[in-house]
């Protein structure tokens, strides 16, 4: 899968509030849907725009805890993206790019089953459910990569 992996600016926001207003509305995904949400996250993390033939076609994200640990804290890719092999081509370009971190973990809602099958083929196991765990009312599963 021939895709490039870009890392955001604070000029890309408005593409980034784009990603996730294309897939809001679902309770699958708690979206970050404001600049300052961003602004944040530009300031304490890693986000690259995945471009697939120069289009952005989605946004993947991480932080880097202050244990060494990391969190995948994003992965969107556009719905008529989707079902491409587009986010998992991402996600393996960050994982090898953090492949000497001995622990990576990452949240997702328990019936998201695409995300879930995705993670669970490159590794990620359930380590425990939490509910309301974005203030949502929805429960979402936090799964860890551990270093083998």
């Amino acid at each position: 899968m021939a895709i490039m992996l870009k890392k955001a600016a604070n000029s890309d926001i408005s593409i980034l509030l784009e990603l996730e207003k294309s897939v809001a509305g679902s309770i699958l995904y708690s979206p970050m849907l404001t600049e300052d949400e961003w602004l944040v996250a530009l300031d304490i993390g890693v986000i690259y725009l995945i471009e697939k033939d120069n289009t952005v076609v989605g946004n993947i994200s991480y932080e880097k805890k202050k244990n060494g640990n990391v969190h995948i804290s994003g992965l969107v890719v556009k719905p008529e993206f989707q079902g491409q092999g587009l986010g998992r081509a991402a996600l393996i370009k960050v994982l090898q790019e953090l492949k000497n971190i001995k622990r990576i973990d990452l949240v997702t809602h328990p019936k998201n089953t695409k995300a879930l099958a995705l993670y669970q083929s490159l590794g990620f196991v359930v380590e425990l459910q939490k509910e309301n765990y974005y203030g949502d009312g929805q429960p979402r599963l936090i799964m860890v990569l551990v270093e083998k």
